[in-house]
Order: C-alpha cells, then structure tokens, then sequence
C-alpha cells in the first residue's frame, strides 16, 4: 500500500465519524444551520427587505419570505452582478456560476466564500466514503479524468464567471494535481467535440482509474477511446474501478456502459448543482443518495402535487413523508433564500435523510392531466431495455396531441445503439410499466382518451445535433427527457432526424 493510499483511509475513517455525527442528529443539525444562515443575512440589503431581524423560528420565515425561482430572485441577483455588496449575502461572491436556463436565458448563480469550500468538501467527502465503505483507495495512485467545462473565467465588476466544473477545476487539491488529467491547455478548449478529441490523445496511454462526468458525455469519450484503440475500456484501463457521475439518471445508460467497458466498474452518483452540493451516494450496498445537512444549506420541501396550487405547505425535515414526491426549496451561504431548485426528490429513508432524485418540477408531461415524471419514464425505459436486450444511447418523450388520425399519444424519440428485434415487445414493455408507475396515465389508456404510446427510432447523434443547435452541446448541459410540448420532437422532425415509426 502506497503512503498516499494509506493517508487516504485514514482520512475516510475521521470524514465517516463526522458524517454518521451530523446525519444522526438531523433536525438539531438543520436548526443549527439555519440559525446561522439567517444570523448571516440579517444585514444584506435582502434580509432587511425581510425582517429577518425579527426571525426567531423557522415558521417566522416562511412567513416573511416567500417561495422564489430565479425569475423571482433575478432583481437581487442583478444587484450583486453590477457589483452592489451586501445584497443577499454580505460582501461579493466570489464567482457566478453562470448556467444556461430553459426559460430564463443565462442564470448567474452566486458562490460566495462560505459556499465554495461546501462544493468542494462534498465532492472529497464522497470521495473518501467510498474508501471507507469499501476499503478500496488504490484509486489514488493512478489517473483521474474529471469531464468538465472550462476553467477559464472571466471577470465582471470584480466577480469571476464561469461554469461550476470549470470553477472547480481552480480547487483540485496539490496531492492530486499530478494525478488528475486532462491538462489544463486541453480543459481550456470550449468546443466540446474537440476538446474530447484531444481527451482522448492525452488519456489513451494512462493509467486511468478514476473517470467522472455526466454519463452521456462520458459514453461519448468511451465510444472515441474503443474507436480508436479496438480495445474495451476495461481492457485499456485495467486499474479502472470507480466511476463517478452525477446530473441524471444513470439506469438508461448502464447496458451501453457495460457493453463499452466490458466489465462492471463500481460507481458514486452525486447531486451537484450551481446552487449547492446536495447529496451522494455513501454505500455501495444502496442506490439512493445521503443528503448532506450540515453543508451550509437548510431545506423545505413541498409536495409536488400541490406546487402549482395557490397555497401549499412548506415541510421541514421533521414533516416529510417517504416515497412521497417533494420539489426541493433552499436557503444557502450563497444567498439564496426559499429557492425553488426546480429539482423533485423523494425520500427512501428518514435516519439518516437518504433520498432519490426523480426528476425536474417543469419536465413532465401532463396534457391531458396524467403528470408522469422522469422518475416514471426512466424506470419504464429501463424495463424495456432489460427486457430486448436493447441498447439506448438516449431518449426524450413529447405528446402528441393533434395526431393525423386516431387518439393522441406520448411519443418516445429514441436515439438506438443496439435497436431491439422486437420493436413492439419493446413498445409494449414501456408502455405496461408506464401504467403500472402512473394510475392517471393508465386511466386515459383504459378511458380510451389516450392510445398506448409510440416509439420513433432516431438517427444516430439526432441529440447531440439538437443540443449543438442550442449551443448546448457538452459540459453540464443536459437533454430534457421529457417536455410538455413538441419543440424537440418538431426538431428532430424538420431536420428528418426520424428513421421510422
């Protein structure tokens, strides 16, 4: 065992006694964190907007500040992008992380001095819980690749902006900078196509054992490197053994992964976001993920159901339910009060707080009142590939309200790497599992005010044509798997990206 291995589980010994501390003290461990958070912003241009000289308990804020997104948020944010201090948290952040919004254009997400060190600590923290969950640390001796956008950064009003990958690249601990690659001219390139290109140049002959990135653009370095060298992933990296992903469901992309690595590989998901460092996946035993309650971020949850109603409650962790779908609500050291993240979870365990990510409160589809959510579509794209033996590079999922002739649909676009011999066995298996996941869309199929849904099989690459259209393409950016319109499916359409249906 090498010096820096041996460090390493002993550093995940103290990181597991700190972490059992806290998630076995949970409501004490949020108080705390609100009390400081609220204690923190009393003087902020937006605490004096909200009393929160006169916040004493946690309903006293509910009360003065109300539920925001971004848009509601943006007057303030504004402020501190023209370089006002003191607005939503005292003093300037130091950077933006600036993000690509669906409906509110570029989003200028702040991170401030006492919310970087949470980013960081939250990813190290997953790190060495793996090691302490599995006694594996001979990961530390060889290669790392970190998928991420640009670490170069630019500077408005003394506030550097950048994305969040690239922002983190700048805290890569000294005892890993030797291990990590790429380097850092070839992180610096912003095409994506090309920047993985030269990924795969740098990383072909390494000895990598770490690869981390959003699945999809990790299949896109996977399928370059076995191009190239006509070799699996796992034969080419023998000392491969974690994979580290976060940002969407992994289960749509196992079959592809294994396929490509030809072995399995032992993996960590994280939830990440510009906003905060949320939860990870502590045990190798378990599948959901370990929310972190004493990173700098105190939580409200609000029934998914009830969101769009005029008034709905604002639940703390003592309140919540599990298996019960909740839209996320922060309050952070980056200034951000009752933020609606827009993400939906549900909770799998209530000691500790362990949790699913199941999808996004806007990426649904409920034209004709059925709601079915990503949770739902995923785990139905799952079955149906576990039962063709199919392989699917990726999918997304529109109505079809206005058919030529018959009743109206959901129309699943599926991009196919391996397409299944029995392309209505594959239909139908989505289907059944669809309506077992979602009374209200079994309703309309036995109603007859639905038909069972469709499959459009795509050209290869139809996605990441239609993200590059959106100057989308790599990074972060992800692919909405579901809509409540048509405006991806009019893409692939007009650009006659659709094999057959």
């Amino acid at each position: 065992m090498s010096i820096k291995s041996y460090f390493a589980k002993l550093m995940a010994q103290r990181s597991r006694k700190r972490i059992e501390s806290w998630s076995s003290n949970p409501i004490l461990t949020q108080q705390r964190v609100f009390n400081k958070l609220v204690e923190s912003g009393k003087r902020t241009k937006f605490g004096i907007d909200h009393a929160f000289g006169e916040i004493s308990k946690i309903s006293d804020f509910q009360a003065n500040v109300p539920v925001r997104d971004y848009e509601s948020l943006r007057v303030y944010i504004e402020q501190v992008v023209a370089g006002e201090p003191d607005v939503l948290w005292p003093g300037k952040p130091l950077y933006f992380a600036k993000t690509s919004g669906t409906t509110s254009g570029s989003k200028f997400i702040p991170i401030t001095k006492e919310s970087m060190p949470e980013h960081i600590n939250a990813a190290k923290s997953a790190l060495l819980m793996f090691i302490a969950d599995t006694g594996q640390s001979s990961f530390v001796d060889g290669k790392m690749i970190f998928l991420q956008g640009s670490p170069v950064l630019k500077e408005v009003n003394g506030i550097k902006q950048g994305r969040l990958s690239g922002i983190v690249a700048h805290y890569i601990p000294k005892y890993l900078q030797k291990n990590r690659l790429p380097s850092w001219e070839t992180n610096c390139i912003e095409d994506w196509e090309t920047k993985v290109d030269t990924i795969v140049k740098e990383t072909i002959d390494q000895d990598m054992r770490v690869i981390s990135g959003i699945p999809s653009w990790v299949q896109m370095y996977f399928e370059k490197l076995v191009e190239q060298s006509g070799k699996s992933i796992g034969d080419l990296f023998p000392n491969f053994n974690l994979f580290v992903f976060g940002g969407v469901n992994f289960a749509p992309y196992k079959s592809k992964f294994e396929q490509l690595i030809g072995r399995k590989v032992p993996s960590v998901e994280l939830f990440p976001a510009s906003e905060g460092f949320f939860a990870f996946q502590d045990r190798q035993d378990r599948e959901d993920l370990l929310l972190l309650l004493d990173s700098g971020i105190f939580y409200e949850f609000v029934e998914a159901s009830a969101f769009f109603d005029d008034h709905y409650a604002r639940l703390t962790l003592e309140e919540v339910r599990m298996n019960v779908n909740y839209v996320m609500i922060i309050s952070t050291t980056a200034g951000l009060w009752a933020y609606n993240l827009g993400d939906t979870i549900s909770f799998t365990s209530l000691l500790p707080f362990r949790i699913k990510v199941t999808g996004r409160i806007k990426h649904f589809i409920s034209a004709f009142g059925e709601h079915v959510i990503g949770q739902e579509v995923e785990r139905a794209m799952q079955v149906a590939i576990e039962g063709t033996n199919a392989v699917v590079n990726e999918f997304s999922v529109a109505p079809q309200v206005n058919p030529s002739e018959g009743l109206p649909f959901h129309e699943w676009f599926v991009d196919f790497d391996t397409e299944p011999s029995d392309m209505n066995q594959f239909r139908t298996l989505i289907d059944s599992e669809l309506q077992k996941l979602n009374t209200y869309y079994k309703d309309l199929i036995i109603g007859k005010v639905l038909q069972p849904l469709k499959v459009s099989s795509l050209k290869k690459g139809s996605f990441d044509l239609y993200m590059g259209s959106l100057g989308k393409l790599g990074g972060q950016n992800k692919l909405p798997r579901l809509a409540n319109n048509r405006d991806i499916a009019t893409f692939l359409e007009t650009h006659d990206f659709v094999l057959r249906r």
